[in-house]
């Protein structure tokens, strides 16, 4: 996966939707998906001390997007999340709880959100974790889906006028075509 391939900049839940556009699988093998864990750490630090190894890990994180896409694709229909969605998000995390650990740096505090269990748990636990907050915000109601005909990426609406998942992989490719059309329908 090439760093322009991937849409990130969405919150984490969204960025792990926007894996899987119309025209590829950004995690179709181990290595997409630690390409993609590089692309989102620089965003979220934390994700850097993941790095997948097997396809059981890989599977694992698949599952957790499969589950937040469908409850996004329900939000999207105005449509109840799916229980089996709902679940599969609430089973990653206990497979993985979290808790707050108290540090101390440089003579203050600091709380430090920590991860139990194996990598691949920690990890699925961490994504899971990031679409339940995103669904229970206040912001989840300004979910959209990108207006290009061929793009199935989402986004929350920032501006009013925002109509693609980006200006420069759809915007501009649809404002080329309507161009084109209109160009071409008053040449004939």
């Amino acid at each position: 996966m090439k760093q322009h391939d991937a849409l990130v900049g969405e919150p984490l839940a969204l960025d792990l939707v926007n894996t899987r556009p119309a025209d590829a699988d950004h995690l179709e093998s181990v290595e997409s998906l630690n390409a993609w864990l590089a692309l989102e750490a620089v965003r979220f630090p934390e994700l850097a001390e993941f790095e997948a190894e097997s396809d059981a890990a890989l599977a694992r994180i698949v599952a957790v997007r499969t589950a937040v896409t469908a409850v996004v694709d329900a939000l999207l229909a105005g449509r109840p999340a799916p229980s089996a969605a709902v679940e599969a998000l609430n089973a990653a995390q206990r497979a993985a709880p979290s808790f707050t650990r108290l540090s101390m740096k440089d003579d203050r505090f600091a709380a430090v959100k920590e991860y139990t269990g194996e990598s691949e748990a920690r990890l699925a636990a961490r994504l899971a974790e990031a679409a339940t907050e995103l669904f229970a915000s206040g912001s989840i109601g300004k979910l959209k889906r990108c207006e290009a005909d061929d793009c199935r990426l989402v986004f929350l609406l920032t501006h009013p006028k925002r109509r693609w998942c980006s200006a420069e992989r759809c915007g501009n490719r649809v404002r080329v075509a309507r161009y084109y059309q209109h160009h071409r329908k008053h040449a004939d």
